[in-house]
């Protein structure tokens, strides 16, 4: 049985800090990005992700095919991440020209569906007799995955349901094949799972269920599939090896996986679909494998920002412990996918845990990946940047100083968008007469079971968090591990309530004010010392932000030493600074340079104060160094 189920994206109007996100998604961030969809942004890489559609129609028509396909073998995909986080700004904010542009699109789309369900522009186009020959690499059923998903956002958001239908037809010619006839096969690149769980929770077909639950039990059971699957062909799209199960998540079976091995994005949406799952059949054995993976990214292989992901060879985890600062890929997809996995782990059981690393994630990682203006978009999201080096020196050519505008490969920016425009769902759970709030998101909110609140606060900067509460049930709140200290009132006085895996639970009758106040004091942070390079290094934390210095702010920064003897200063929240922020000062020592490469001369320190901005701001100033990780004495 669910411990608990998501709200709708609707059921939450946002105010405050994410209400000021979902402007920028709403005004900048989806605008530019339908641009770059029909190829009229200036100065953008190529997309032709809508003129894909059109050509696919085309050849489906007997036409003549235009200028053909053109871009990444999952270039559609772009397109229904675009939907999708038009959905959820239609659900919370109605807007008929961007209704009327997603309206156009899903025609487009539709159109380029063939009789059978099947739907990919770059098999369509100029591939036909290939569809389904090369599952390792040709991201069919990824694309099928976002379709799926974005139809079941549109369909929630507006009513319509054309595009819905497109996705259940599409679905189905996918049951067919892998059910009704038997052919083999598992995704290359999983996300399906997860989005025929949504089809399947949506239309109450469990169809979809059972192909959900298919492709998860399929995987790992033959490990030679891809290479029998190679064989067959003689094309590829990247000469992918396809003996590397581990990349694939596919060495052995998935209940019996215990670590966190691969590409980071394909992992984190496997375990989300698994953990759907796990949820709808009850499925305990399942369950116990996704703690086992859980436990081994957050333990072992995940940032103190919530990236996971370490290397750049195939934007992967790699082994326990290996979080180099400097060379972080940290993909800002996987900081994504990861709270889809905490957040479907809630549905299976309430665990603080859970929406303490969804936070991190999201106010770290994920905002990071978005420029403050939402016109400029981070793929990696290192620990580190040295100019001269970052972006420059081989090892590091992935890390970059500044935001690119779009890539070749465009998951990430609408990924932002769509999460950002969803995040209500994430924040608020409900089950019978209790109420969930998982995360600190200020805004109203309605559940199906009668009860309403208010949710009134300036977190993440300040920790005081009011809700006032309609109806009568059971109000649980998360109590974040890194609060040292807190108090609960309710109506004015201590509340009395019930503390159970990192929530507290608080009985109301009718309307109610509660009133959470977290510890705002900042932390210094170290890491475990199987960690390398983090030995005699300290971070900072103030509440859920992880704390950087940039150049900006102090000048140099290689050459400072942070003093810990003494607690840094909280600055006054500045509406001017970087959106809207607010710094530390550390004390701190600068030591003094030598005139060669290396010295024997005894270092000399000078006491100075050190400023330290909220990491999701970093790179917003121009070039600058910047690190997470700092020296002290």
């Amino acid at each position: 049985m669910k411990a608990t189920v998501k709200i709708p994206v609707a059921a939450y109007k946002a105010s405050g800090f994410i209400k000021k996100y979902q402007n920028i998604v709403k005004d900048s961030v989806i605008p530019y990005q339908h641009s770059v969809l029909w190829d009229r942004a200036e100065g953008a890489e190529k997309s032709h992700v809508a003129a894909n559609f059109i050509n696919a129609a085309r050849v489906l028509r007997g036409d003549n095919p235009g200028d053909g396909f053109y871009g990444m073998v999952f270039q559609d995909s772009d397109a229904y991440k675009w939907l999708e986080a038009a959905a959820y700004s239609l659900a919370s904010q109605p807007d008929c020209v961007l209704e009327k542009e997603a309206d156009e699109l899903i025609e487009l789309i539709a159109s380029s569906q063939d009789g059978d369900g099947y739907i990919n522009t770059a098999f369509t186009i100029k591939d036909r007799e290939r569809r389904w020959t090369n599952l390792l690499e040709g991201h069919e059923l990824y694309c099928s995955g976002h379709m799926i998903e974005a139809a079941c956002a549109y369909f929630e958001a507006t009513g319509k349901a054309l595009l819905l239908e497109v996705a259940k037809k599409n679905a189905d010619c996918i049951y067919r094949r892998f059910i009704t006839e038997g052919n083999e096969g598992v995704p290359g690149h999983p996300e399906i799972e997860l989005a025929l769980m949504k089809l399947f929770r949506l239309t109450g077909d469990r169809r979809y269920l059972e192909l959900s639950e298919h492709f998860i039990n399929e995987r790992g059971k033959r490990p030679d599939f891809w290479a029998r699957e190679a064989e067959k062909r003689n094309w590829s799209v990247w000469g992918s090896n396809p003996w590397d199960n581990d990349y694939r998540q596919s060495a052995r079976p998935v209940r019996e996986q215990t670590e966190a091995t691969g590409h980071a994005v394909r992992a984190v949406y496997l375990y989300t679909g698994m953990a759907d799952l796990a949820s709808e059949a009850e499925d305990e054995e399942l369950l116990e494998a996704c703690r086992r993976l859980w436990r081994n990214i957050v333990d072992r292989r995940m940032y103190i920002t919530g990236g996971i992901g370490s290397t750049v060879n195939g934007e992967a985890f790699t082994v326990d412990y290996d979080l180099p600062p400097d060379t972080a890929y940290s993909e800002t997809c996987a900081a994504i996918g990861l709270i889809f996995f905490g957040s479907s782990m809630l549905e299976n059981e309430i665990k603080g845990e859970y929406g303490d690393i969804m936070e991190l994630a999201f106010y770290n990682t994920v905002l990071a990946g978005m420029q403050l203006d939402g016109k400029r978009f981070f793929y990696v999201n290192p620990l580190e940047i040295d100019l001269g080096i970052s972006g420059r020196a081989s090892t590091h050519s992935h890390v970059l100083p500044s935001r690119p505008g779009w890539y070749a490969c465009a998951c990430c920016p609408p990924n932002v968008a769509r999460m950002i425009g969803s995040i209500g769902s994430y924040a608020y759970g409900e089950k019978e007469d209790t109420v969930y709030c998982h995360l600190f998101a200020p805004g109203s909110v309605k559940f199906a079971n009668g009860i309403s609140l208010e949710c009134v606060t300036d977190y993440p900067y300040d920790m005081n968090i009011k809700y006032a509460v309609k109806g009568s049930g059971i109000i649980a709140i998360r109590i974040p591990k890194w609060s040292r200290t807190y108090a609960l009132r309710l109506n004015g006085e201590e509340a009395d309530a019930a503390i159970k895996d990192g929530y507290a639970y608080i009985r109301v009758c009718g309307s109610a004010e509660i009133q959470l106040t977290l510890d705002g004091s900042p932390r210094f942070i170290r890491a475990c010392s199987s960690v390398p390079r983090l030995t005699g290094m300290t971070a900072l934390m103030r509440g859920p932000l992880v704390y950087c210095f940039e150049g900006a702010d102090n000048g140099g920064i290689r050459d400072i030493l942070l003093d810990k003897s003494a607690a840094p200063t909280v600055g006054d929240f500045s509406p001017e600074l970087l959106g809207g922020t607010v710094t530390l000062t550390v004390k701190a020592y600068r030591i003094s340079d030598i005139n060669s490469l290396y010295s024997d001369e005894e270092e000399r320190l000078a006491p100075c104060e050190a400023t330290a901005v909220p990491y999701y701001t970093w790179g917003n100033r121009g070039e600058n160094d910047m690190r997470v990780w700092m020296s002290y004495r």
